[in-house]
């Protein structure tokens, strides 16, 4: 059974920082492009970022780009999205995500994955 357990979410101030960390128990975890989604409630799945099989290449939604970072590890399974310069509109709940189709950016494109975290709470206060 496929799981992806993430962690690290949080309350904040703004122009703080969290970082969170997603365990995936995928056997071939490198063969996986993973990514990192969000929603609030009551709205739609927004894309935040995505990481290639190797690392090699990553992709940010422009709410995010400067500020977060994807980084992966194949040899732990594990992926995490550092989030800097926290602002109020990063208020989610988070998801971490693995696609095995397609490039990296084809997850922020079809918001599509197969298969999803649990979510964790990330609360950016003003």
């Amino acid at each position: 059974q496929v799981q992806l357990v993430e962690s690290g979410g949080g309350l904040v101030q703004a122009g703080g920082s969290l970082k969170l960390s997603c365990a995936a128990s995928l056997r071939t975890f490198s063969s996986y492009n993973m990514g990192w989604f969000r929603q609030v409630p009551g709205k739609e799945r927004e894309f935040v970022a995505a990481i290639s099989r190797s690392g090699g290449t990553t992709y940010y939604a422009d709410s995010v780009k400067g500020r977060f970072t994807v980084s992966r590890d194949n040899a732990k399974n594990t992926v995490s999205l550092q989030m800097n310069n926290l602002k109020p509109e990063d208020t989610a709940i988070y998801y971490c995500a693995a696609a095995s189709f397609g490039a990296a950016q084809a997850m922020g494109d079809s918001l599509s994955a197969d298969y999803w975290g649990q979510g964790t709470q990330v609360t950016v206060s003003s």
